[in-house]
């Protein structure tokens, strides 16, 4: 793992990590972290047909696994209403302090990570995971992502950080007029630098036994979407690649 980053920790000071939390929400609506999962997830709702055809709303589930201050799953479900669908949102965090400001903010979180997910195979609609990923050492990520699978019944997003040079150099020098704490700005910076180019994206999908693929998005973002497996795949023991130049 390269660094370490205050969110490492679920002991991490409640104060830090409040701070760290509003600064990340503040960036994803920014600098495209909030719409990188919801225009992953817009097919798949409309999809569904149900706006379409005028029927009655139906009810769905998200599981949002590092769930922060709950702001992704919040603006999911404000998109997935005009869809015709309720979305009822639930988080999933092994800081408590995340935890308990998430519920603070509306959304029910469960205190916990995404190697014990607790929920049964295919319970959940819905199941994404933002900038989570890079805290990870592979074979980790490799175990949660198979579990997502898994969990899930009609789709998964995973959205996390493009590593880039450029990006790491935006995001702290956007900092200082954003007036965010060091500790952001030396985590954000960090996070860059564990993010992922598509060539180990691909490879981790495919590590994990998902027929998916990553894409870039804007704001130095990578995403893969893809409606899971009917029955949970197995991981291979595919080696880690050499990075992307």
């Amino acid at each position: 793992m390269i660094g370490t980053e205050l969110l490492d920790d679920p002991r991490a000071d409640p104060g830090a990590v409040r701070r760290e939390l509003r600064d990340i929400a503040r960036l994803n609506a920014l600098f495209g972290g909030t719409r990188a999962v919801v225009d992953a997830l817009e097919p798949f709702f409309r999809h569904s047909g149900l706006g379409a055809r005028g029927l009655g709303a139906a009810s769905w589930t998200l599981l949002d696994v590092g769930t922060g201050l709950g702001d992704i799953p919040r603006a999911v479900a404000a998109v997935a209403r005009r869809r015709g669908i309720t979305l009822t949102p639930i988080g999933l965090d092994v800081i408590p302090t995340a935890a308990r400001l998430s519920r603070e903010n509306g959304v029910s979180v469960v205190l916990g990570d995404g190697g014990a997910l607790p929920f049964a195979a295919k319970s959940v609609d819905i199941v994404i995971a933002s900038q989570v990923l890079h805290h990870l050492p592979r074979a980790v990520a490799r175990r949660w992502i198979a579990g997502f699978d898994r969990m899930a019944r009609r789709a998964v997003v995973l959205a996390d950080l493009r590593r880039s040079r450029l990006a790491a150099a935006g995001v702290w020098l956007a900092s200082f007029p954003l007036g965010m704490s060091g500790t952001t700005r030396h985590d954000a910076v960090v996070s860059v630098r564990r993010g992922y180019t598509k060539r180990e994206f691909d490879a981790l999908l495919r590590e994990a036994g998902v027929a998916a693929v990553a894409r870039y998005r804007p704001g130095f973002r990578i995403v893969a979407a893809w409606a899971p497996s009917a029955v949970g795949r197995q991981p291979s023991a595919t080696t880690s690649p050499t990075a992307d130049s």
